[in-house]
């Protein structure tokens, strides 16, 4: 006897573990992929440009929504795409070691964008399948709770764990301790050596031709710097410890101050298809001690025994017995990223066989029968012209596209320049540190703001915090203009900065998805409101392909201004927006004797 399908199933079951798995793929194609390139060494501009397409899917999706509906049940989507996203992030895993890892990578991020905005299609409209009226009240924040959830678990935890294997895979780091000194009688020599250095025994390590160096502050004020930078850069480029554009770390000349250099090399020769990149950074201590030339190099079997410079400086204002603390690290992030890909394959791979078994079979999911498709097309096409027949579409739509047209490009570089190098006006956090302020401290911040957001906006109407929140979401981007211009060494400093960004984020998001429900009000709402957020996902795309390349032509520090000075078409669109007084407020119930 043929076992009958259950039609019902306890919501804890799967609702909390389905929206789990609706936002991990979300957040990885979107923020951990841009964590990812930018520690693989790809540029800024790229970085922004390519991961922005990746938003495509996600603008797209109202034209291909109704072929969920048409071909298959929601079920038999769902099911599906989990098992097509295990599989890409297990071909992202494969690809990493590849030469030519990003063109790979991206195809398969790619493909696991259109197979999550696949799966949220099909995931809400079995959501209402699934549940009955009441449960669909109740479980509504459980299911945006565990979507939270899985933001915190991919931009928090996931990158901290990156950041771990980072530190605990590879060569041991090597510190090194730099102290200002005023000595008039011992000059700073730098002389490149000529030798090559013989093998030692061992583990394979980096070595530093020194611990701690004595920089003299009362030598070398008046010597051509830029002369010894272009000196320690082209020996570097010449020996293929690094390219002309990965070299030039610092391009602004440094006329007044002092330098020392410190090189490096490998113990003994690595295996002839492996690349050791070491990375040679500020870690404490005095920040206006900085690297001006040699941050990361690449050691292999043909320059391991050859030195490798860096050059340190330190301007006029440095006092004698300044200190601050460097590392070489050389971490195997390629290692590191296919592990963690890895590990998500193999979750999103359990995903699949758990819902194979436990999502229930609704009566109500099946597909629509082909002799009723025309009229779904009809019906589909007919939502699209009515949306853009609305009374004052040209200002929705311009707000829909504005609205966050600073954010838009600030997101885009907010993590890349908090791991950027210090001597390029980033702020050098480890990657798991990134992991803690952008994924965790200020993903409850984010939290936070959204939920007191729509505590006001019940309690008093949309259009009485409208202002406030349009200013909460752009104006705090000010925080990133303030730790660029500072590039403040204190943790506790960078994770309140960033708290106070994405609590404001959320609070003015708020208003956002308040007044897409707004412009979607009457017939065809749920359509409607896929299209208003096709165009909320087009005002993120257009602006976050632009802003790598604008990063790269005037620096963090100026572009976080241009960021703020993006803000400004919202303020001037919200003027004009059309808005109900009381939408958006809790309608209170009142009694008569």
């Amino acid at each position: 006897m043929k076992k009958q399908k259950r039609t019902y199933r306890n919501p804890w079951t799967w609702v909390t573990t389905l929206y789990f798995a609706e936002g991990i793929p979300y957040v990885v194609v979107m923020s951990v992929s841009v964590i990812m390139y930018k520690r693989m060494g790809v540029s800024n501009t790229d970085i922004a440009l390519y991961t922005s397409w990746l938003y495509l899917p996600w603008v797209i999706k109202p034209l291909w929504s109704p072929i969920v509906d048409i071909l298959k049940t929601k079920r038999f989507w769902i099911i599906l795409m989990q098992f097509i996203i295990g599989a890409a992030l297990g071909a992202v895993a494969l690809s990493i070691p590849a030469p030519n890892y990003f063109k790979y990578t991206l195809a398969f991020f790619w493909l696991m964008a259109f197979s999550s905005a696949t799966h949220d299609i099909a995931a809400d409209g079995f959501y209402m399948l699934g549940l009955q009226k009441h449960e669909q009240a109740f479980f509504i924040g459980i299911r945006s709770t565990f979507y939270r959830i899985a933001m915190i678990t991919g931009q928090g935890l996931l990158i901290i764990f990156v950041g771990y294997l980072e530190t605990s895979t590879g060569l041991p780091p090597v510190k090194t301790e730099i102290i200002t000194i005023a000595n008039s009688s011992k000059p700073n020599d730098i002389k490149l050596k000529q030798t090559q250095f013989q093998p030692q025994e061992g583990k394979l390590r980096v070595i530093a031709s020194t611990d701690k160096i004595f920089l003299n502050i009362s030598q070398n004020k008046n010597q051509n710097i830029d002369s010894i930078k272009s000196l320690i850069k082209n020996w570097n480029i010449q020996n293929g410890f690094y390219t002309n554009s990965e070299g030039d770390i610092n391009s602004f000349s440094k006329k007044n101050g002092s330098v020392a250099a410190i090189y490096f090399h490998l113990s003994k020769e690595p295996p002839a298809d492996k690349n050791i990149k070491v990375k040679f950074d500020y870690k404490s201590g005095d920040d206006r001690i900085s690297i001006i030339e040699g941050n990361d190099f690449t050691f292999n079997s043909s320059n391991w025994n050859k030195p490798a410079y860096s050059l340190i400086y330190t301007n006029n204002t440095v006092e004698p017995n300044r200190a601050a603390i460097f590392y070489a690290t050389a971490g195997n992030i390629r290692l590191s990223w296919v592990i963690t890909f890895s590990v998500l394959g193999v979750l999103f791979m359990l995903f699949f066989i758990y819902h194979l078994f436990i999502l229930p079979y609704p009566p109500n999911d099946k597909s629509v029968a082909s002799a009723n498709n025309g009229n779904i097309f009809s019906e589909f096409f007919k939502t699209f012209v009515l949306f853009f027949k609305k009374k004052n579409i040209a200002i929705f739509i311009t707000f829909l596209l504005v609205y966050r047209l600073g954010e838009s490009q600030l997101v885009k570089l907010a993590s890349p320049f908090l791991l950027d190098y210090r001597s390029v006006g980033g702020l050098g956090l480890t990657t798991s540190q990134v992991g803690i302020v952008y994924g965790t401290v200020g993903m409850l911040a984010l939290l936070a703001g959204g939920i007191l957001g729509g505590f006001l906006a019940a309690r008093d109407g949309l259009k009485h915090w409208l202002w406030w929140m349009v200013a909460a979401i752009n104006v705090p981007n000010s925080v990133y203009i303030i730790l660029s211009f500072t590039q403040t060494t204190s943790f506790f400093f960078i994770n309140l900065c960033v708290a106070i960004e994405q609590f404001g984020y959320g609070f003015g998001f708020t208003a956002y998805m308040l007044y897409m429900i707004y412009i979607s009000e009457g017939d065809h709402k749920t359509a409607h409101f896929a299209i208003a957020t096709a165009f909320m996902a087009l005002g993120m795309m257009l602006p976050g392909m632009v802003s790598g390349w604008i990063e790269d032509m005037i620096g963090y520090k100026y572009f976080f201004v241009w960021t703020l000075l993006a803000t400004i078409p919202a303020f001037i669109i919200t003027k004009f927006i059309p808005l109900d007084e009381d939408f958006g407020r809790k309608k209170e119930q009142t009694l008569s004797n």
